[in-house]
């Protein structure tokens, strides 16, 4: 398993897993209607952003994208997103890309990382705590899930 900036030609890879991710409807607070042309813009944006492919065999096994949180006076925090393919969740593949983009912010300079809304029945809550992010607060039933109703929206954070 590699991890490496990503590129045009992992998109087919990415979108393969983002498609999967909006259609389960459980993780993000995307429009299940996005299309590949908007998907594309959040998981290949353009600077400040960067993305991130894990890759095994030229197979795309997930992705990050990871920036400034807000503009100007706020982008001294980042923000990051991750997908992992249904395939290959459970073996280690999200916590690599979570730990990778940590290193790598912190690299750039940023001062900690902010999770605008993470829904809270996201197995992936558990991985952001055990790598040293804390609950700041949850939007209660901001999240409309599929099979439980509403569900809670937590922000999470990590200083560095």
């Amino acid at each position: 398993m590699e991890i490496r900036a990503a590129s045009d030609d992992d998109w087919p890879g990415v979108w393969a897993i983002v498609a999967e991710v909006l259609a389960e409807g459980v993780a993000y607070t995307y429009d299940p209607e996005m299309t590949e042309d908007e998907a594309r813009g959040k998981w290949l944006p353009p600077a400040p952003w960067r993305s991130t492919v894990t890759v095994d065999g030229g197979q795309v096994l997930g992705a990050a994208t990871w920036g400034p949180n807000q503009s100007g006076p706020g982008s001294h925090i980042s923000n990051a997103n991750f997908v992992v393919s249904s395939e290959t969740r459970g073996q280690g593949v999200g916590t690599a890309l979570v730990e990778d983009t940590l290193a790598r912010a912190r690299a750039e300079g940023y001062a900690g990382m902010q999770f605008n809304a993470v829904v809270e029945t996201n197995p992936a809550v558990a991985l952001y705590e055990r790598l040293g992010f804390e609950i700041i607060g949850t939007v209660p039933r901001a999240f409309q899930h599929p099979r439980l109703g509403p569900v809670g929206l937590h922000v999470m954070y990590l200083e560095f």
